[in-house]
């Protein structure tokens, strides 16, 4: 396995076994060019807990080697949604790893103290490790996720060195999912307004204008396929799963 997977789909093995989560979609992915397999399309859930999708894409003839993950608490749920995505583009490594927050963050600082605050000594770790640099992204995407975001490019040293920022984000994820998130540290929102303010969000995460990956999905893949996939993001864990 190289090590792009292994971060990745490490982290989903854990979250799987911790949340019983049970496979109900796997779809194998093709080139778009020549049809040949490239990856797959998975998605893993358990009703009321999470809904995990995975995508994997690998082409040995660009040198890359792409795995991403997002899990989601359900729609009206305060808890924030994890992702991590690893790759190997050439010789170099990328990555990135946050837990999305389901409230306003500018006007919600319980919440933040309560599901961010423990994030800030592995989040400022990190951000002095050898061998990483900043990711390039747009303000836009920074404002749509949280401000304890690590989104780096990699050497291979330092890529290896943040699989420990991956496990402890990954862990306090997996508590929060367990324990919940207290009523004060909610503000007040409804289970209406958490759902709403979700599926907006979600809608500008994954539009195609802000974040310039889809082009290269589209072409790697076809727009019909990352069509489906941008889908499955959207409206994982907002409607009931396939498990019965």
């Amino acid at each position: 396995m190289s090590l792009s997977a292994d971060l990745c789909l490490g982290t989903v093995e854990a979250i799987a076994n911790r949340l019983e989560l049970e496979e109900t979609v796997h779809t194998s992915l093709a080139s778009a060019m020549d049809g040949s397999p490239v990856g797959a399309h998975r998605v893993l859930a358990r009703n009321g807990v999470a809904e995990l999708v995975y995508v994997g894409m690998t082409v040995e003839a660009f040198g890359l080697d792409s795995h991403m993950c997002f899990a989601f608490t359900s729609a009206a749920s305060p808890v924030p949604h994890f992702t991590v995505d690893s790759v190997l583009a050439g010789p170099h490594y990328a990555f990135h790893l946050d837990l999305i927050p389901r409230l306003d963050p500018g006007a919600n600082l319980a919440y933040i103290d309560h599901c961010y605050g423990p994030l800030t000594e592995v989040h400022d770790e990190t951000m002095q490790i050898e061998g990483l640099t900043p990711a390039h992204l747009s303000p836009r995407q920074w404002q749509l996720m949280s401000a304890w975001m690590l989104a780096h490019r990699a050497d291979e040293d330092g890529f290896r060195a943040v699989f420990g920022a991956v496990a402890a984000y990954r862990d306090h994820w997996l508590g929060l999912v367990e324990a919940g998130v207290p009523d004060e540290a909610t503000g007040g929102a409804t289970a209406e307004q958490l759902a709403d303010r979700d599926a907006r969000n979600r809608a500008a995460i994954f539009n195609p204008e802000v974040d310039p990956v889809w082009a290269r999905v589209d072409q790697l893949l076809g727009p019909e396929t990352s069509a489906d996939i941008q889908a499955s993001l959207k409206t994982a864990a907002r409607t009931p799963s396939t498990l019965q």
